[in-house]
């Protein structure tokens, strides 16, 4: 099947031609979507009819084996029934919004912070997979960032003083910046994780910031001027011409590269209008599926 990727930012991003993922099962159309994913970092599908079952299968064909171990497994049962799929809503079991007070919505508000997925476990995430269910009448957007271009842009020494660095990144830390408390037994669950605070991308080379409301420090500095250098690099990374905001549509699939970006949700009024999304999150492992190597098609 061929595909082509309309750019929807001068660094990343890009459309992808009209394709119905729950049937896309040949590797050439996936490597052609995996050729897409080195080059643009991020891929928005639209008119996806995704259910739970059908978004689980298509990532584990797309890039294999997924994140279970989220965060927020330790505060609460999934009301899906299953860790692999994230529930990205403003919902409780019952299908109603989450009262203000709600404990799962206050854990739910770091998501506004820039981050990238599942960076607290080891091995982290690779691609997340977001599926819109539910789109509020109002704007209820996601921003992403591109880590690569960040690096780019960065000075000669700059860059010499990032190599070798290793950060510690934790769940805990992220939601404690907003005030969330996790009790001992939780805490005891969430030892996060070290990764190099500088990635190369295994397919093309590119290099990135590996950044993160998580990165609670930096391996053998002192915290504070660990959190200062994190702080300074993740604004940095944020700057506008790094930026891409994506509004939602019903039945729209946005894939992202989490090692080349950050993304963060942004405020709407989750007291008033419904919002409910899915998310599937596939591991940072060797691929044991063929990887070909596709012309992309690309259209301006």
């Amino acid at each position: 099947m061929s595909v082509t990727f309309k750019k929807l930012h001068p660094l990343f991003m890009a459309e992808v031609s009209p394709i119905d993922l729950t049937q896309v099962e040949d590797e050439e159309t996936l490597a052609a979507l995996r050729a897409g994913m080195d080059e643009y970092g991020v891929l928005v599908f639209r008119d996806q009819t995704f259910d739970d079952a059908s978004q689980v299968a298509f990532a584990r064909r797309f890039d294999g084996e997924l994140h279970e171990k989220t965060g927020s497994r330790v505060i609460q049962k999934s009301r899906l029934g299953t860790e692999a799929v994230s529930d990205i809503s403003n919902l409780d079991e019952n299908g109603e919004i989450m009262d203000t007070a709600d404990r799962r919505r206050a854990y739910s508000l770091a998501n506004r912070l820039w981050h990238t997925d599942a960076s607290f476990e080891d091995p982290a995430g690779r691609y997340s997979m977001l599926h819109a269910r539910v789109v509020p009448e109002v704007p209820a957007d996601t921003e992403f960032a591109d880590m690569r271009a960040a690096y780019d842009a960065l000075d000669a020494a700059k860059r010499a003083t990032l190599e070798d660095l290793r950060v510690h990144h934790s769940i805990a830390y992220s939601r404690q910046t907003l005030g969330f408390e996790f009790s001992a037994e939780e805490a005891a669950r969430l030892d996060g994780a070290i990764h190099p605070l500088v990635r190369t991308s295994p397919t093309n080379g590119r290099r990135s910031l590996y950044l993160a409301s998580h990165a609670s420090k930096i391996i053998d500095w002192p915290v504070p001027d660990g959190r200062l250098f994190l702080r300074d690099l993740i604004e940095h990374a944020t700057q506008p011409q790094f930026r891409y905001v994506h509004s939602w549509r019903v039945g729209d699939l946005v894939i992202w590269d989490n090692r080349a970006t950050m993304h963060r949700g942004l405020a709407y009024e989750d007291q008033k209008y419904r919002r409910e999304l899915r998310r599937v999150t596939t591991l940072d492992l060797p691929r044991t599926v063929p990887v070909a190597q596709p012309v992309l098609t690309a259209t301006v």
